[in-house]
């Protein structure tokens, strides 16, 4: 679904760029450079996901640096939501979907962190550490082992504890 938003915005960046030529010279024209810097979408079936690699061991430090103050020690909540399962989700209540009890998919964990956090500095982590924060997190959610690595090849197959809690819109693309 997002991925249609970003490529409907992007045909409208596209005609907006043809139509420039009779336009009263208004803005900037937008460069595929522009379009790119915004073209990280990260599909569930892995496709988008860039080079790099991190482990658990790797991660628990970036955790601790740049996540904690928010997400509190080992992701057990603080100023932010926690990241780890109360139990199963019985309401709507945002606070209970964690990532061990709500998320279908283990490339939307990779996708939100390059995307959105840390949130007062969002998309400044290296691929390497995005990729090490999703291993350390999987395994806080006993998701996946601690001596996994996670990359483009392995993290798509992670399967994830709800991923039979959603129907799906278009089977045999999760």
């Amino acid at each position: 679904m997002f991925t249609r938003k970003c490529l409907g915005i992007g045909l409208v960046m596209s005609a907006s760029v043809a139509y420039a030529a009779d336009s009263p010279n208004l803005g900037t024209p937008v460069t595929p450079a522009d379009i790119a810097a915004w073209d990280i979408s990260i599909l569930p079936d892995g496709r988008g996901l860039p080079a790099g690699s991190g482990t658990a061991a790797q991660g628990a430090p970036i955790y601790a640096q740049k996540c904690a103050a928010c997400h509190g020690e080992n992701g057990k909540g603080g100023t932010a939501s926690a990241l780890l399962p109360r139990g199963p989700v019985t309401s709507i209540n945002g606070a209970e979907r964690t990532i061990g009890n709500f998320w279908p998919v283990s490339t939307t964990l990779f996708d939100y962190i390059r995307r959105a956090m840390p949130w007062q500095q969002p998309k400044t982590l290296t691929n390497d550490e995005v990729y090490a924060l999703t291993a350390y997190l999987l395994v806080l959610n006993k998701v996946i082992g601690e001596s996994d690595v996670m990359n483009a090849e392995t993290l798509p197959k992670v399967r994830m504890p709800n991923r039979d809690g959603f129907i799906v819109r278009f089977p045999g693309k999760m």
